[in-house]
């Protein structure tokens, strides 16, 4: 069975329509996506629109659960008053996609689910117990496994770090999809991950990164998105590192609160 699991889209539709083309191509017998479906990109209804009409499950993400519960971001950023003003452009970012969106698409994202589990994988935006809170790209395997082994499966995937890993451990593989916008491991490109009888691949699609920037231009604190789409590094968007930071801190602190080895490609 060939499964393919496309995450973080950012309301990016540019690369979504890549990345749906590439699918063709591919031709998986089933298409997850892992969350973060909206935010940073200048699209949030069309990616939501075009994921529905093609019927593809998935999982809540951080970014989504914005969209549905304006308060998660407080909680998150309590314990990091110093970052005020990164909060405050989230939330700026963060109004502009719920009026994009409505209330229907709202509440269709509401409704995501956690995780979910198949036989041979699990798929998670971040963690089991958290949309916002995933260990990072560098983390030793005994964290990894710390943080996936409740799902009791061989295979766990997620997304939420826009780096994309194949981490083969004991008893468990832990892979990252990486981003299909936003990328932070030096690539432009899209990223997705193709499951291919239990093998995991990461999948790189061009897409007209230029053109998604000519789409962005005047919308909140779109010089950040801006950078980082062309950059793909998350040194060139602060806010991104700062809440990576976090995220790691407060895993590290509090691993049930809710809310590498390079990948081989084809």
């Amino acid at each position: 069975m060939r499964v393919a699991i496309v995450s973080d889209i950012h309301g990016n539709p540019i690369a979504l329509e890549a990345v749906i083309a590439d699918l063709r191509v591919q031709a998986p017998d089933l298409v997850l996506h892992g969350g973060d479906l909206v935010s940073g990109g200048s699209g949030p209804d069309e990616v939501v629109d075009r994921v529905q009409d093609l019927g593809w499950s998935g999982v809540v993400g951080n970014s989504d659960e914005l969209m549905f519960r304006v308060e998660a971001l407080d909680e998150f950023a309590a314990p990091y008053p110093n970052l005020s003003a990164m909060w405050g452009a989230i939330r700026e970012m963060g109004a502009r996609d719920r009026d994009l969106l409505g209330p229907e698409r709202i509440d269709w994202l509401s409704r995501l689910p956690m995780s979910v589990v198949q036989d041979s994988f699990a798929l998670v935006h971040a963690s089991p117990q958290s949309c916002w809170l995933s260990p990072q790209p560098q983390a030793a395997d005994a964290a990894l496994v710390a943080a996936y082994r409740s799902l009791q499966r061989p295979l766990v995937v997620f997304g939420h770090i826009h780096v994309p890993f194949v981490r083969m451990l004991k008893g468990i593989t832990v892979v990252n999809t990486g981003a299909v916008s936003l990328s932070c491991d030096g690539d432009q490109r899209a990223s997705y991950l193709l499951i291919d009888d239990g093998t995991a691949v990461i999948r790189r699609v061009e897409y007209d990164v230029e053109r998604e920037i000519r789409e962005l231009t005047g919308t909140p604190h779109a010089d950040w998105t801006i950078c980082m789409l062309r950059t793909a590094a998350p040194s060139a968007f602060g806010l991104h590192t700062m809440v990576e930071q976090a995220s790691a801190c407060c895993l590290r602190t509090s691993p049930t609160s809710r809310c590498r080895k390079p990948a081989p490609e084809a």
